[in-house]
């Protein structure tokens, strides 16, 4: 792993959810404007808290993020649902950068917690991403613990954080 790169911009991050970063039927992003990154500042293989893989990424605010327009009138705020999809989103995506084949699927939180809110004013959202396991068996599974951070403030964390990998034909 170590010819893979530790940090991709926004067209590579595009190209993934295009499926040409890691080939047909393997791990995507969603395409904007649900992709809830702007650029992925580093992924480790090792690292983290638990010295199995890490990453962080980052995502600009502006006031005229889609959101901000339906949720809520008068009261503008990133849904937090948004944030919590973007830590699945980059579960799945180490999952794929580390060498394993499928489509992703978040399978489940253990434990998630609100102590903030992205609003208009916000310049730049940080999410990272402690991974615990990643199971490559019949199952291939990333668990991991994220935080999510709104100009270096801690407004969310969610431990137990699971995606898998699925044969599109197991899918259906």
């Amino acid at each position: 792993m170590s010819d893979r790169p530790s940090s991709f911009d926004y067209e590579a991050l595009l190209a993934c959810g295009r499926g040409e970063m890691y080939g047909h039927g393997n791990a995507q992003l969603p395409a904007p404007p649900m992709l809830m990154m702007d650029r992925i500042t580093l992924i480790t293989k090792d690292g983290g808290a638990f010295n199995k893989g890490y990453i962080e990424a980052e995502l600009d605010i502006t006031p005229e993020q889609w959101f901000f327009a339906c949720h809520f009138l008068g009261d503008p705020v990133m849904p937090g649902c948004l944030g919590l999809d973007a830590m699945w989103q980059l579960v799945g995506f180490f999952l794929g950068w580390s060498g394993h084949p499928g489509r992703g699927r978040a399978l489940g939180v253990g434990d998630v917690k609100f102590t903030g809110q992205v609003t208009p004013a916000i310049k730049k959202v940080t999410y990272k991403i402690d991974m615990k396991r990643v199971m490559a068996g019949k199952l291939i599974m990333g668990i991991g613990d994220g935080s999510v951070y709104a100009d270096d403030k801690l407004i969310y964390s969610a431990s137990g954080l699971r995606v898998g990998l699925f044969d599109a034909k197991d899918l259906v």
